[in-house]
């Protein structure tokens, strides 16, 4: 019995694998992965694929690992001018309300659901709704 149970395990996290690297993120990935997980092995697969889609989508993070030195280019050629922050600029610091401009993200680069702005020189994409910094785009 558990060995079948490790069995559909590794058979779900195979198949949800190639759906969940196009997802974007953390949050994308497990989305992606839990519902292709179901698809391929029921419960079991979406808890699998799910955490597999989210250790993917964390390394892949928001935008492509291809669209981020066009993106950066893209802020770069707009001189969008820099905040100054106190504190270190790391994902999930937490940027203040007042002071800071968020701009959106061009459609061409598939982010939707965030806006950046460039904070002590570094250009940062943030989630509008808690100013929490998603991804350090280098």
């Amino acid at each position: 019995m558990i060995r079948r149970f490790i069995g559909i395990t590794v058979l779900a996290a195979t198949i949800a694998l190639p759906a969940v690297a196009q997802a974007q993120g953390v949050p994308g990935g497990i989305e992606r992965g839990s519902r292709e997980g179901d698809r391929a092995a029921g419960p079991v697969g979406a808890v699998v694929g799910g955490v597999v889609g989210g250790v993917v989508g964390g390394v892949a993070g928001v935008l492509g690992v291809d669209q981020r030195p066009r993106f950066r280019s893209y802020v770069v050629e707009r001189h969008v001018p820099s905040y100054h922050y106190g504190e270190d600029v790391r994902v999930g610091a937490v940027l203040p309300e007042a002071g800071v401009t968020y701009y959106d993200v061009p459609p061409e680069y598939g982010v939707h659901d965030y806006r950046y702005t460039v904070v002590n020189d570094r250009t940062v994409l943030v989630d509008p709704r808690t100013h929490r910094i998603v991804e350090i785009v280098e």
